[in-house]
């Protein structure tokens, strides 16, 4: 890419993101980010077909980067499963605060996830999260009960109010402005307050 159209892309994405935080994805303005890079509407959909488009390249890399470490940890749950036969849902992988890390290393982009995606393809971001916990967990339990470990028949309904309660709590340290230190003391604290309750919920 020549170096005049790298440094127009680069003045997009970065009058873009403060779009997007000022307004959210549903107010912004392909006109106002034109204007902020001094560029006509028509240059600026040569490098996005449109604000979908745009919105998806801000925080795509973050989210993908989220599932390499929510995959990574799962890995690790069922590896030990395997490896030593015993169940482990107590947050001993310290997951909460480890995805907390990740947030507020990239707390810009999760701001804009959280706040300000109504409207655009992520809006829905925290019920996907929580249905891909559900979905994970449930697969690990079954694995768990092929290792001939007892589990307790479980209230889908109810399991998948717990979940969606837990990732909203997680999250809600992006709405209400925590800072980095306070955000992991918090995760700390929901590991604390979930660990034994879930455990209590399968019966292990």
């Amino acid at each position: 890419m020549p170096r005049d159209k790298t440094e127009n892309h680069e003045k997009i994405v970065a009058a873009a993101l403060d779009e997007f935080r000022t307004y959210g994805f549903e107010e912004a303005s392909m006109r106002r980010i034109a204007q902020a890079c001094n560029m006509s509407v028509s240059g600026l959909y040569k490098h996005f077909p449109g604000k979908e488009e745009m919105f998806t390249s801000l925080v795509k890399p973050t989210l993908d980067g989220l599932m390499e470490l929510y995959h990574e940890i799962e890995t690790e749950y069922f590896d030990d499963l395997s490896k030593s036969g015993k169940a482990d849902i107590s947050n001993t992988k310290s997951e909460l605060v480890r995805a907390m890390e990740y947030i507020y290393d990239n707390f810009d982009v999760f701001e804009l996830i959280i706040c300000k995606s109504k409207g655009s393809a992520y809006e829905n971001f925290k019920h996907d999260i929580a249905k891909l916990e559900e979905n994970v967990t449930l697969r690990y339990i079954e694995e768990i009960r092929k290792n001939g470990i007892h589990v307790k028949a479980v209230n889908l309904k109810e399991f998948h109010l717990l979940v969606t309660a837990s990732i909203e709590a997680l999250f809600q340290t992006v709405t209400h402005g925590f800072s980095r230190k306070e955000a992991l003391h918090f995760a700390k604290t929901v590991e604390t307050f979930y660990s034994p309750a879930w455990k209590e919920f399968f019966g292990l």
